[in-house]
Parts: structure tokens; C-alpha cells; sequence
């Protein structure tokens, strides 16, 4: 009988031992911290959303919320950050050009449609001669801006004229003159449009989003859906191959992250991905 307790007391201290090594080797589950910096509205609220998943993958997410469109990529280029979430690739492009940077894009995630909002007029159509249309300083949204106008009929623009690094002196017929004003900070432009200033604010989604405004029901023009301005993770060349990484934009492709974003935003932000 005294063998049988024995034996019985060693395969239970075993099972414990293994049990306990087990959960020793789970707990100490090595973390990777990943540090990226965002816009707070909407990239720094789907980032949160995400973080519960990326930790159960071994990623832990320490964001950082910028309030402008420059020190974001200088504190990635600096080392300060891992990858960052708040641009599209022509924003980016124009960044390395003018930085001589080596940042790039390790994917899409999701668009941000701009908009045009008038307290003014109803339709984009029914703007009057020298109406004047504010718009951001923010040049690498300057073709994207003349695409809704160009839409419209309102304008043409010179021949061969790549969209994404348009200007306004790209205008070639303009039979309202129209006059954008483009001096004013991108955040400025909510403010701008409630007080009524000028006779349209072409604003970005995050910011009228961020300022309660929603671009599908409240503007008077919005970018088409087909836009090459798809909100990408950027990083310094290189670290696009990291596991980290990699997990991170896995996540935010997925059709659950990207069901997600459209249903949440209400359509205001919409995502890369074609779901329903």
C-alpha cells in the first residue's frame, strides 16, 4: 500500500513540476515593445483597438500621439520610434525627397476621404464666381483636392499632369476663378469651417472626424473611394522585415480590423480593404 502511495505521489509531483515549468515558460513569454507614433483620431483609436490582439502575439504597443504632420517622421527617421501611422505614400514621398529620407511604406491600412464643407451652398456646383475655397498648406493633398474640383467641372488641369504631385498652378481652366487659399495648418480647418470663414474648408478626415464633423453627411463634396491616399505604417528601410513589424500591419489588414474601421467610422474613415 505504501508503494502504491509512493508511486501515486511521484506522478502527481511530476505532473505538478511539468505543469509549473510549463506555466514558467508562459509567462515568461518574451514581449517586443513597438513604438509608434499617430494621429489621435483616427490612427492612434484603431491602433488601441488592435493592441489587445498584437499583445497575444507577443507585440506590445507603446504609441505616441503627434498633433501635426511634422515630427512624426522626423522622430521615426531619429530613431525615437519604431514606425509611425498617419500618412499616405504621396505625403511620404515628398517627405524623403525634401528630408533626404530613406522611411517606406510597410502597408496599407486604411483611407481617410478628404472633403469639401460650405456653409455657404449646398453643392460643390453652386459655388459662385470668386468664390474662395480654404484649403490646408499641406502640398502633398493639393491633387487630391484639385481631383474633387476637376470632378465637378469646376476646373481642368494641364495635360500629362500626374495627380498625385499636382498644384494649383496646375490649373488650366478655372471659368468661376475659384481662389484656394492654402496657408492654413491642417488642424486650423474644423475651426476655420464653424466660423463660417470663406465660402468652402476642404478638410481631412481625421481632423473633421476629430472636430465631430462627418465628411459623408456633412460635406458637399468627398473624394472618390478608388484614391491612391491610402493611410499607411511607415518605418526606416529595413525594419519593414521585422517580426514586429509585420504582426502589426497582419492585424491591421485583417478583415475583423478592417470590419472594424468601416462600421466604427461610420464610413468617415474607410478601409483598404473592399468589406462589408
Amino acid at each position: 500500500m505504501k508503494k502504491k502511495l509512493l508511486s501515486l505521489f511521484a506522478v502527481v509531483f511530476t505532473a505538478f513540476l511539468l505543469v509549473g515549468c510549463s506555466s514558467s515558460s508562459n509567462s515568461s513569454k518574451k514581449m517586443t515593445t513597438l513604438k509608434i507614433g499617430a494621429s489621435a483620431v483616427p490612427h492612434a483609436q484603431i491602433l488601441r483597438h488592435v493592441a489587445p490582439e498584437l499583445k497575444k502575439e507577443g507585440v506590445n504597443l507603446k504609441i505616441t500621439t503627434f498633433q501635426d504632420y511634422v515630427m512624426p517622421n522626423k522622430a521615426l527617421a531619429n530613431g525615437e520610434l519604431d514606425a509611425n501611422y498617419f500618412q499616405h505614400v504621396p505625403f511620404l514621398e515628398q517627405w524623403n525627397k525634401q528630408n533626404h529620407g530613406t522611411l517606406v511604406n510597410a502597408g496599407g491600412v486604411h483611407l481617410e476621404p478628404i472633403a469639401v464643407f460650405s456653409k455657404k451652398v449646398k453643392k460643390l456646383q453652386d459655388l459662385k464666381k470668386g468664390a474662395t475655397i480654404i484649403v490646408s498648406s499641406n502640398v502633398p493633398d493639393y491633387g487630391r483636392i484639385l481631383q474633387i474640383f476637376k470632378d465637378a467641372g469646376l476646373i481642368t488641369l494641364k495635360k500629362g499632369i500626374n495627380i498625385t504631385s499636382a498644384n494649383f498652378s496646375d490649373i488650366a481652366s478655372n471659368p468661376r476663378h475659384l481662389k484656394f487659399k492654402h496657408s492654413y495648418e491642417p488642424k486650423l480647418l474644423p475651426t476655420i469651417y464653424k466660423n463660417g470663414e470663406g465660402d468652402a474648408v476642404v478638410i481631412n478626415a481625421n481632423y473633421a472626424v476629430g472636430a465631430g464633423l462627418n465628411p459623408i453627411k456633412q460635406s458637399i463634396a468627398i473624394e472618390k473611394r478608388d484614391s491612391p491616399y491610402v493611410n499607411i505604417i511607415a518605418t526606416r528601410k529595413g525594419d519593414q522585415k521585422k517580426p514586429a513589424i509585420k504582426k502589426l500591419v497582419k492585424v491591421l489588414q485583417s478583415t475583423k480590423t478592417q470590419k472594424w474601421i468601416l462600421h466604427h467610422y461610420k464610413g468617415a474613415v474607410l478601409p483598404e480593404k473592399n468589406v462589408k
